[in-house]
């Protein structure tokens, strides 16, 4: 957006997808790549035997701790491109119409890039339209991360597994950034916000026009639980108890136990 290295939205959630698997590849074995406070409630809340709800509000802490740093380290290395993209655009940091330079940090709905800040953009969603948007997005990138690592499912990615969490990531922002930029992840967008907070938006970055920051943290936590409810009561009672019983429909291959 600000170097106009990337044409397209496409081409920016391909490269959102690849940075999410790269991260679960890095993190996984240390700390489940726990990167999302909605996953991190969806483990809590359904698998406390692989995640006990004791480590939740610590492993918050770090999400929203590593969201600030993250912002910090945007901030710092993209700081000049974001004053000649303001000056180049008109832009008053903190103004209304600085969404267009904020949006760096975190989302605003609708689109800022796609349908503009003007107050006929700001009625096409609402709010509470808005969170649902986000507790969508939410809840199927949980329920396909349920599907991806349960050993009942025979893990069907395999080692290819944050590949095909990351895509998830991918398709879901190509489908619903114009409407919400979709967020997904309420550390991403509250920590880089606080940075854009004191680095000049102010009430742009928080609460936002419509005082609508809280879409990005109650959409994600509302809807990542019901992804994941979904996924058990749905899902999951079709699957056999044993993973060794489970045996695709083309019969191509048998999950092993060993594998589980």
């Amino acid at each position: 957006m600000l170097t106009g290295a990337h044409q397209g939205l496409w081409q920016v959630a391909v490269v959102w997808g690849f940075g999410v698997t790269l991260a679960i590849y890095a993190t996984a074995t240390i700390s489940g790549a726990h990167l999302n406070p909605a996953v991190t409630l969806a483990f809590a809340i359904f698998r406390p035997e692989r995640f006990p709800r004791r480590r939740l509000l610590p492993y918050w802490a770090a999400q929203l701790l590593g969201g600030v740093l993250a912002g910090l380290v945007v901030l710092a290395t993209f700081g000049p491109f974001i004053d000649r993209f303001e000056d180049d655009r008109g832009i008053v940091r903190g103004e209304d119409g600085s969404q267009y330079s904020a949006m760096v940090f975190g989302e605003y709905f609708p689109n800022p890039d796609i349908f503009g800040t003007s107050e006929a953009a700001r009625e096409l969603v609402s709010p509470l339209a808005a969170m649902g948007v986000e507790a969508l997005g939410t809840g199927i990138l949980v329920l396909m991360i349920f599907a991806l690592v349960d050993r009942r499912n025979g893990r069907p990615a395999g080692k290819m597994t944050p590949l095909f969490i990351g895509f998830t990531v991918a398709v879901l922002i190509a489908l619903f950034a114009p409407i919400t930029q979709a967020g997904w992840n309420p550390a991403r967008d509250f920590g880089p916000r606080i940075v854009a907070f004191f680095a000049g938006w102010g009430d742009i970055a928080i609460p936002g026009p419509r005082d609508g920051f809280w879409v990005y943290i109650a959409g994600p936590l509302i809807g990542g639980p019901i992804g994941a409810a979904i996924y058990d009561f749905v899902l999951r009672p079709a699957l056999p108890e044993r993973p060794e019983d489970l045996e695709d429909s083309g019969g191509l291959a048998k999950a092993r136990s060993g594998d589980a």
